[in-house]
Formats: C-alpha cells, structure tokens, sequence
C-alpha cells in the first residue's frame, strides 16, 4: 500500500517460484535481476521502484536477506546501500508472529535521507515480553517508543551509540563488512557492567558452590542406588 509516498508492506518471506522467467526485461530491477529461487530482493526492487521522490519504505523481511549472497543477491544489496537508499535495519526478536516463530528484521529504505551516507543499526531482539509460551508482544510504550525515539534521534543527528544495542554506520564500514547488514556486526556486545568484587573472590565462590553441588550430586546417586536396590535392582 502506497500512503502519502510511503510503502508499507510485509511481503512472503522468501517466495518462491515468482515468475521470474517472464519478468527478465523488467525495469523495477535497477540493482539486479533477483534470483528465481527467492522473490526478497525483487519486493525490495518493486517498492523502491514505486517510490515517491521523498519516499520511504517499511517493510518486514526474513534475516536471511541481510547477508545473502546467492545468485547475484549480494551484488543488488550492495548497489541499494550504495545509492544510499538504506536508513535503518532492526532486528527483532523471535515469536512476534502467530504464523511463524523465526526472528525478522525491519528494512527501512529511504529516497533522500535526512543523514546522508549514514545507515542506523539496531538490535531489538532482547525487547518485549513473553505473553504465552509461544507468542511475544512489544510495549507501546517501553518497547516500540524506544526503538522511535533511538530512529528521531538519528534522523536529527543526536543520536550516540549504544554497545550492543545501537550503532550508526557508514557506507563505507559497510562496504568493509562485504555490505552485509546484521546489526549485529555493527553495534557489538552489549558491555557488562563491572559489580565491582574481584576475580579472585568470584572464583573462589564459584568453586566453593561447585563443590556444593558435586557434594549434592553424589548424595542424590547413592540415594537412587538405595531405593533400586530395595526393589531388586543393583546398578
């Protein structure tokens, strides 16, 4: 759907067969022709094609389409970045769908961004909360009004990043990275806060209660011994 020059869409994930025999000449396919095996990079095309001078995408993809490199799909990756179409990628964490539990990433594919040669990386994949055991959900205002406000930072120039969490990057350190587009790669580990007792005493206390535990261990064998043998059964 078109809004106000605006695609918002969450194509088929990996779609495939999508005709592509009959499309070859086609001119959505400025970046490349994608492969007939997988339609990602062909939705991406698609949208870009129909975008406004000012427009924007937001779009959901599978994390597959951040890093491939299958039958010319890296090289159609690599000519978007470098046409400086990319704003952000955000990685999400699993289970966020009803339909499918695998983890997605959030494309948001700029004309004539407001931070030129910059892309903002995040990953997400630790936010939300578990609703049932199969399905998570995000906190408007926890969780989604972060992620907004970490994008409005960025887009205004105000933005620092964040280890582990946040990262804004340019073309050229994704061009270092072979143009692949795992936030991970870009915003790190997320730093561990020092709590301030020293090694020496951690390991101390760590070996103390595994010995705890072996001490426990051994006593729950000899108990399960006893009660076999009772019924007739030596181990």
């Amino acid at each position: 759907m078109l809004i106000h020059g605006k695609w918002q869409n969450n194509p088929p994930f990996n779609y495939h067969p999508w005709n592509q025999e009959r499309l070859v000449d086609d001119p959505r396919w400025k970046y490349g022709l994608p492969p007939a095996g997988n339609a990602n990079y062909a939705w991406i095309q698609h949208m870009i094609h129909h975008l406004a001078p000012n427009g924007k995408i937001g779009l959901v993809l599978a994390n597959g389409a951040l890093s491939t490199q299958s039958s010319g799909e890296g090289e159609i990756r690599k000519k978007i970045i470098e046409d400086d179409l990319v704003e952000g990628i955000v990685a999400m964490p699993t289970q966020l769908f009803y339909s499918v539990t695998i983890p997605v990433t959030l494309w948001f594919i700029t004309k004539n961004k407001k931070q030129k040669g910059k892309t903002l990386f995040i990953d997400a994949r630790k936010i939300g909360h578990m609703v049932d055991r199969k399905h998570r959900d995000l906190d408007e205002e926890k969780d989604i009004k972060r992620l907004a406000d970490v994008f409005e930072a960025f887009q205004n120039g105000t933005l620092e990043d964040k280890k582990g969490f946040c990262a804004v990057t340019t073309i050229e350190d994704m061009a270092k990275q072979d143009y692949i587009l795992t936030p991970g790669r870009y915003v790190g580990i997320e730093e561990q806060e020092n709590d301030g007792e020293p090694f020496e005493e951690k390991m101390l206390k760590l070996t103390s209660e595994l010995s705890d535990m072996f001490a426990k261990s051994h006593e729950l064998e000899d108990e399960i011994r006893r009660k076999l043998g009772a019924i007739g059964y030596e181990i």
